[in-house]
């Protein structure tokens, strides 16, 4: 929900941080923000103390993360805290401590879908120095999940964007996502595993598609686009390939780990997944025979498109010491650490350079596949209350795609559920 905080009292409150305001707000129409203060790249130089980060439960990143920067003997230390075991409970969790004026947390790891909701409320600084001066350094796209109200928010720290993997020996390469449920349809075992349930999954799978086809869910002015032919059309497809048997109709209760598990059972041909999944599939019977390729375009008219994943590192406008905070971001984005994360995690990194070193090639096959991903991809919908966006999405799709639903009726709640969604803001 938005804060009841008037924007004067936010920026004031920032201000006495260090004196230096961000400029009026700016960007598309329909989106503002409240001027706070700028974090400051030389506030890194001479900095001392602990800083601490908040976060979803660590998979070895931050563990890593902070042994490396502790053992510099800068005089700098961090430390990171697990406030969530997943992205839903990590948020509820911050939203706790960031309404409640906590400076426990010098830094958020914050989810790519929070940008807009958290500069908004001007809970964090301004962080358009930052990204500035490693603009040429990271993924381009990178940075559109950071940018909101013409400024940056956050620090881009690791990426993602899906690919298609399948099984060599049963299918052919993709090419369009309808021959892909055409090849599907004839085999149950050449069928797709994906993510289905009522959850943020199912919005990315839509969207990768509805991206793909041409449309939108809301454009740079806030309207409400969804209802559209490119919809209806994704719909359709969708659906008909559950009714056909071309997408396991067990994917309406999967989340990531399930479609993966599916995948490597050997119970289908093609997989929609993370490309964190690589390593776990090639530990399987189904790692020899697998491919991974970027994702697909709808059909022959259409371009490829993929959803933009990933998490940043944003400071806190309540940190007690932004200076430090600056000199563990910029460690943590540095060519040295990311290529150590990308290596260890196959986390996807960044830094744009290390998508072409031969090390990262060598141990990570898919790393080319995965470049072209995220150069063809796109933030999901750019929304203060983009929570609520989303399970307008994932609801509507479900009742669809699950037969409870015809794509007529789907399509008009759909929009009237964003459109509700945008007026709670």
């Amino acid at each position: 929900m938005p804060s009841t905080r008037p924007w004067a009292a936010v920026a004031a409150a920032a201000l006495v941080l260090s004196g230096c305001a961000s400029a009026p707000p700016t960007g598309p129409p329909g989106e503002h923000a409240p001027p706070v203060s700028v974090a400051d790249p030389a506030s890194a130089r001479g900095a001392r103390g602990e800083v601490t980060i908040c976060g979803v439960r660590d998979t070895g990143v931050f563990e890593t993360l902070t042994q490396e920067f502790n053992a510099r003997g800068t005089g700098l230390t961090a430390r990171y805290i697990e406030i969530g075991q997943d992205t839903d409970s990590t948020r509820a969790q911050a939203l706790q401590r960031l309404e409640g004026g906590s400076s426990e947390c010098d830094i958020y790891l914050t989810d790519v879908t929070w940008t807009s909701e958290w500069a908004t409320q001007g809970w964090l600084l301004d962080h358009s120095r930052l990204t500035e001066r490693h603009r040429d350094e990271l993924m381009p796209t990178t940075l559109e999940t950071v940018r909101y109200a013409g400024r940056d928010w956050a620090v881009p720290f690791y990426t993602n964007a899906g690919l298609l993997f399948y099984r060599a020996d049963r299918v052919p390469p993709p090419t369009t996502w309808r021959e892909v449920y055409a090849q599907a349809g004839q085999d149950r075992s050449h069928r797709v595993e994906m993510q289905a349930k009522r959850y943020e999954g199912l919005t990315a799978n839509f969207l990768e598609l509805l991206y793909s086809a041409g449309g939108s869910v809301i454009d740079d002015s806030g309207r409400v686009t969804v209802d559209s032919p490119q919809t209806r059309e994704v719909l359709r497809l969708m659906s008909q390939g559950l009714e056909s048997g071309a997408i396991d109709r067990a994917c309406l209760t999967y989340d990531e780990d399930y479609a993966r598990r599916a995948y490597e059972s050997g119970a289908a041909g093609y997989l929609r997944q993370w490309p964190s999944a690589h390593k776990k599939i090639q530990e399987t019977a189904a790692g020899p025979v697998t491919q991974a390729v970027a994702l697909p375009a709808f059909d022959e008219r259409s371009k490829p498109a993929a959803v933009l994943g990933g998490w940043n590192l944003a400071i806190a406008a309540k940190s007690d010491d932004p200076g430090a905070a600056v000199a563990l971001i910029d460690y943590a984005t540095s060519a040295q650490f990311q290529k150590k994360m990308v290596l260890d995690t196959a986390q996807a990194p960044v830094f744009a350079a290390l998508y072409d070193d031969p090390q990262v090639r060598a141990e990570l096959p898919f790393i080319p596949q995965l470049k072209e991903s995220l150069l063809q991809a796109k933030p999901r919908p750019r929304s203060p209350v983009y929570a609520q966006v989303s399970r307008a999405i994932y609801d509507n799709v479900y009742e669809v795609i699950s037969g409870q639903a015809d794509v007529e009726s789907g399509v008009r709640k759909m929009t009237a559920d964003v459109e509700t969604a945008q007026e709670t803001f």
